[in-house]
C-alpha cells in the first residue's frame, strides 16, 4: 500500500510544482496573513488541489495544510504547498513543494519537489531516499571540518536566546539561511549541509514532516528541540536536523545555551 501512496504523493507534487511555476514570474497575489507571513494564490490553489485529491482517492484520510485543513482522521496527509513563501512572493527561485502522509503521528512516505530545478525527493519507511531516482545519503562531516556547511531558520516568536546557540556553534561551522527550511533539509539530506537549525512551533509540522522521514531515511537524523522524538499531525517543538553525526553536539549546546531559560519552546515542569 505504500507504493500507492507514494505515487500518489508524487502525483501531487508535479502539479504543485506546475501551479508554483505557473504563478512564480506574474503577480501572485500576496497577502499577508495575521501573522505576517505570506500566502499567495499559488500556495491556497495547491492546498485546495491536495484537499480535493485526498477526497477523491483517499475518503477516509485528512488533510493538515499550511493553509487549509480537511477532515479528522490518523491517516494524515501534511503539507506545505509552498516552502519559502516570502521569496516565492519576490520571485526568487528556492521555494519547494512538502507533502508527508503521517500514520498516528510518525512520517511514513514523504515527497519534497523543486520545480525550478526538476528535483523530486522521495522516501518511505525503511527504503532509503532518493532524489530523482538516485539514492540520496547524508555527509559524515564534523561541524568543525572546514567543508562544513549548517543552516539556521528564523523564527520571529522565540526568545533571543535560541541566538546564543547559533553564536556558538557558529564558532564551529559556517551558518547560512538560504529562506526555506525544507529546501535546507534536503541539503541535508543529499550531504550538502552538515545540519538544519529549527524553532518554529506552531502548525511547523508541515515544515519538517516530509523532511524528518527523507533525512533520516538519508541515514540523518531528525528530532525536536531537546534531541526528543515528537509527533508530526499536530505543533512540534522545533527541529534539529542533521547528518547524525553532529546531532548531540548540537542538542547539548542548545541544553546548556538555554537552560532555565523562560521561551515559547521551553518545557512548563
Amino acid at each position: 500500500m505504500n507504493d500507492e501512496y507514494l505515487k500518489f504523493a508524487k502525483e501531487v507534487a508535479y502539479e504543485a510544482g506546475k501551479i508554483m511555476l505557473q504563478y512564480f514570474k506574474k503577480d501572485n497575489g500576496a497577502t499577508y496573513k495575521q501573522d505576517k507571513t505570506i500566502v499567495t494564490l499559488a500556495d491556497t490553489k495547491i492546498n485546495d488541489y491536495l484537499i480535493q485529491k485526498v477526497k477523491e482517492t483517499f475518503p477516509n484520510h485528512c488533510v493538515d495544510g499550511e493553509e487549509e485543513s480537511f477532515g479528522k482522521s490518523n491517516y494524515v496527509w501534511v503539507c506545505d504547498p509552498i516552502d519559502g513563501t516570502a521569496m516565492y512572493a519576490r520571485h526568487i527561485p528556492v521555494s519547494v513543494f512538502s507533502l508527508a502522509l503521517v500514520i498516528d503521528g510518525k512520517p511514513k512516505i514523504g515527497v519534497v519537489y523543486d520545480p525550478f530545478l526538476d528535483e523530486l525527493y522521495e522516501a518511505q519507511e525503511g527504503k532509503g531516499a532518493y532524489k530523482n531516482n538516485h539514492r540520496i545519503t547524508v555527509n559524515e562531516l564534523a561541524l568543525e571540518d572546514k567543508k562544513a556547511v549548517s543552516h539556521f531558520d528564523m523564527w520571529p516568536r522565540v526568545d533571543s536566546k535560541v541566538y546564543d546557540v547559533i553564536k556558538e556553534l557558529g564558532e564551529k561551522t559556517y551558518f547560512v539561511s538560504i529562506g526555506s527550511i525544507i529546501r535546507a533539509c534536503m541539503c541535508v539530506a543529499r550531504g550538502e549541509f552538515v545540519a538544519g537549525i529549527f524553532p518554529g512551533t506552531k502548525h511547523k509540522n508541515c515544515d519538517i514532516a516530509a523532511a524528518k522521514i527523507i533525512v533520516e531515511e538519508a541515514g540523518g537524523t531528525v528530532t525536536n528541540f531537546w534531541g526528543e522524538e515528537q509527533r508530526y499531525d499536530q505543533d512540534i517543538e522545533g527541529a534539529i536536523i542533521t547528518n547524525g553525526k553532529v546531532h548531540e553536539e548540537i542538542v547539548e549546546t542548545i541544553r546548556k545555551c538555554l537552560k532555565n531559560e523562560n521561551f515559547e519552546l521551553s518545557r512548563k515542569n
